[in-house]
Parts: C-alpha cells; structure tokens; sequence
C-alpha cells in the first residue's frame, strides 16, 4: 500500500481510523500511536478518558493464569498506570505472580499483588461475569503440606489495571523496623505520601490514596495520622488484606528482601499531575460507604477498664453508665437494656460498640491537632464482672454506643450508597471492596445486595468486586472515607452527626467509583 500524500492509509478519514485503532490490542495501539503526528492525535482521542479492564482466570496454572488475565485486559487499547492482583485458592505464591505480572506490565508499573476472599470480574476466557467465593485460607493453614488442594473449590488469579489521564500513581510503602523496637515508620510513610503528591502536583494532599494493610498492621493509627495529614476532599479507601507484595515505579521503594525493613502496608497514592498535555481532562474518586452498622440505644460511657491478656487474644471488661442514668452497669444489665431496645429475638444478633476518640496527632514537628476517630470492636459477652468486648484501647471515661449488624441495616446502608451514588456522571469504572462474610448466604440468610447500588446507576460500566477478610467480622476491616457523604454535608451546611474519619469498617463494603469531566 502506497504510503503517499496522494492514496494508502492518509485516505482514511479521522473517524475510521478512530474506529481501527479503538479494536487494536493495547500493544499494537501502542505502536500504531508512534506511526505519525496525525495517528497520534487520533490514538491519544482514542484513549482519552479513564479506564478499568479487569480479568479473573480458574486456570489451574500460575503462569498460564497470568497470562490469561493479561491477555484479556491488553486486548482493548490501555496504558497500564497501575495494578492489582489477587490471588486465591491454590495460588500461593505471591512472588511468582508479582514476578510475572510486573514483567508483562514493565517494571514502571506499580503493581499491588495480595489475597483475596473472592471476587465478581470477568472471566478472562469466556468473556462473561464470574463469581468466586473462596472456601479456603492459606494464611490459616499450618501445614500445607497435610492440606488436600482437591477440597478448594475455586482457585485462580484476578487482575485490575487502571489508566487514569491527568494523573500520576505510585506505590508508596509503610515499613517497619525488623530490629528493636520494631515500630512501624508512620510518619515517614505519611511525609512521603505528601512528598510525592507536592512534588507531583504542588499539592501536599493526592487526589486518592488505596490503602493495602498486612494482617499485623496497626491501621487505626495509620489512618488516624492520615486524618489529620490529608484534606477531606482526598479519597481514601482499601482493607486489611493480609499477606501482600509490591512493586513501586521508583525503585528506592523497593525493599524487597532488605534486612532492615519489611512492608507492613502499602499505598497506592493518585495526584493530579501538573504536567498534563493541554485538553487532558479531570479525573475523579468518589468514595461510597454500606457500612451494615446500625447504632442502637443510648450513648454509654466507660467507668471501669480492665484488660486481660491469653495466649491467642486480649479482651477488655469494662462497666458503664449509660445516658439518663448514673448507677454503674454490669455486663448483664447492659446486655439486657440493649437487647431490650433491639426488641425480643434479637439476643443472637451480633453486636459491636463504637468507641468515639479524641487522639491527638501530629507529623514530625508540626502542630498537634486532635482528631476524632470512631473505632469500632466487637462484643464477646457479659456478666455481673462486666462487658467483655475483644481487643484493647478503650479508656475510662470513653463514649461508645452499641451497633448491631442485620440485613435491614445493610440493605439501608446499600440504599444510601445508591442515592449518593446516582447524581455522579461520565463515571468511566469502579471497583468495589466488600467485607467477605456479607458474601456468605449463612450470615443473614439471604442474597447480598452489595454491588447493586453501582450496577442499578451504571449499567454497562467497567466493575470488579473484591471480597476482603477471613470470613470473620473482625479479623478485617475495610477502610473508607465517605467523601461523597462530606461533600453533600457541606453542600447542605449541615453538621455531621458522625466522624468523617478513614477508620477500619467492619460488615461493611466500600464503592469506588472513578469519573472525567473536560
């Protein structure tokens, strides 16, 4: 074909040539842009917008699973601006997958590799929408060795890449010391956050931050740090997820096999960039929140703390008064009042109690501020000694008020997460983090409407869903910052009735949802 001004591939007009190279692999769109001034201008209108291509693959094979989900997500044009895996079921190796993943996206890629529960994505093969619920915890298991993989029902690889336009994305690890005093390096990893983003953008806050927790991370104060650092108007999301590996673009990063340090969380951190190309438009995070938390009776406070300490776990006993009355309860009393509100039956419903802090916070020299921060833990029992309740940092003179967790309360949360959700346009993907035993059809006897608030607004829309946590209420936690709950306050000039606080969600599952607007 003559390549001349006169006739060959220069006849084709803007339009069919769009049309040619929006069904190119991203590999060959790729080449196809370097082509000439014009074939760029066209392939940049292909791709202008912000995009989510997510795979899952069942193949038995790690590298044949690799391949297939990377396969499947380059099929269409993309730039990979970052990524993540998740494995389950067989697929143990987290460095295996890393290891190729990153070599099929380039080392520039930051790429998040982890666990998970299970996912709803799109099978990488037969092009239509899976769901996986794993029924197996590696991280449970001590002796693989022993374990019959024939039992796991499902075991695979899913694999998310984003490219978002008008923004820069990087991994930025939280490390711990592996010498003593081991603690945890939270304000490095917030000052490099905010150092990344200035440098990015002139801004010290990003545009969103996913947060990826090990098991063994102390998130609460993590976010509490985040709190106070970060505007409200910055995204944040992610879960407790447990085992995870990482790769950042700059590799100073990179601490893979350091004698030092370990990673005991990671951050994938989105600030806008300051070196956009002229017409690059805005892309945007908006952060949804069912928390499947109802408060229920009055606010209690704390009168008498005592914390005891076993091999596996530690529990906190504590007395109360409760609002209107000034007699010290005992846990029976207090159990008794609050299954009373809840009305009769209810006495095998879970309950949890939010504890709302005052903590005071600072990074580096800067000024101490207060931040308030709702955590929330989960009841075990009581009796004339007290209210027993898993875990510790709860003080005396600390306020909490019972939360109890059922489908009503889901299906409301869901409900609300639809109307915050519906007035959001060009949304272009969306990813949703879900508390793994809403998923479960034993824990409220009925299907989970979790990701419907998302498919009933955006039909058609790019979504993955991904199941968080052990199957335990407890042993995880979701993080979320309602920042679309935030802005509607403010809209409204209305006083929140709750901490808008990046605390750990329990029961709960977070809506992602990415948009553009030129």
């Amino acid at each position: 074909m003559k390549r001349g001004k006169e006739g060959g591939v220069n006849l084709l007009s803007e339009d069919v040539l769009q049309n040619i190279l929006s069904r190119l692999p991203a590999l060959s769109y790729a080449s196809a842009a370097c082509v000439s001034r014009s074939w760029c201008r066209v392939a940049a209108a292909v791709l202008s917008r912000p995009k989510i291509a997510s795979a899952i693959s069942l193949n038995p094979s790690c590298e044949d699973a690799v391949k297939e989900v990377v396969d499947s997500v380059l099929s269409r044009p993309i730039r990979p601006h970052f990524a993540y895996a998740a494995c389950f079921g067989e697929f143990s190796d987290l460095e295996l997958t890393q290891k190729l993943i990153t070599k099929k996206l380039g080392s520039a890629t930051p790429v998040v590799t982890s666990f998970t529960r299970g996912t709803i994505d799109s099978d990488a093969i037969r092009e239509e929408f899976t769901e996986v619920n794993r029924n197996f915890d590696f991280e449970d298991c001590d002796d693989l060795d022993d374990f019959d993989l024939t039992t796991i029902r499902d075991q695979g690889i899913v694999l998310i890449v984003g490219f978002v336009p008008g923004l820069k994305v990087d991994a930025i690890p939280l490390l711990r010391e592996l010498e003593e005093p081991y603690i945890p390096l939270i304000d490095k990893f917030v000052i490099d956050i905010r150092n990344y983003s200035a440098a990015v953008s002139g801004c010290t806050s990003p545009t969103g931050i996913v947060m990826f927790g090990g098991t063994g991370a102390d998130m609460e104060h993590v976010l509490d740090e985040m709190d106070y650092a970060m505007s409200t108007e910055t995204a944040i999301w992610g879960g407790r997820i447990g085992r995870f590996m990482y790769r950042s673009g700059d590799d100073s990063r990179n601490i893979s096999g350091s004698l030092k340090y370990y990673a005991e969380a990671v951050a994938l951190v989105f600030a806008r960039d300051n070196e956009k190309p002229q017409g690059v438009g805005e892309t945007q995070f908006h952060v949804a929140m069912s928390t499947g938390l109802e408060p229920v009776g009055p606010t209690h406070k704390a009168v008498s703390v005592k914390l005891v300490f076993n091999i596996s776990e530690c529990s906190t006993w504590l007395n109360a008064t409760k609002e209107g009355i000034n007699d010290v309860l005992d846990g029976h009393r207090i159990l008794n009042d609050i299954y009373d509100e809840m009305g009769y039956g209810n006495a095998s419903k879970r309950l949890f109690i939010g504890v709302t802090k005052q903590i005071k916070c600072s990074i580096g020299p800067e000024k101490v501020r207060w931040v308030t921060a709702l955590d929330i833990y989960v009841v075990q029992g009581g009796n004339e000694k007290g209210l027993r309740i898993k875990g510790s940092g709860i003080k005396e003179g600390d306020s909490f008020r019972f939360y109890r967790s059922d489908y009503d309360s889901v299906l409301s949360s869901c409900n609300r997460a639809f109307e915050e959700l519906r007035n959001v346009k060009q949304v272009c993907g969306g990813i949703v983090f879900s508390c793994y035993s809403r998923s479960d059809p034993t824990f409220f006897g009925r299907s989970s409407p979790d990701i419907s608030p998302f498919l009933e607004n955006f039909p058609g829309v790019p979504l993955s869903v991904m199941r968080c946590g052990r199957g335990g209420l407890i042993s995880s936690g979701l993080i979320g910052r309602d920042n679309m709950r935030a802005a509607a306050i403010r809209q409204e000039g209305q006083e929140e009735s709750s901490p808008l606080c990046s605390c750990l969600r329990y029961c709960a599952t977070v809506y992602l949802v990415m948009s553009y607007t030129l």
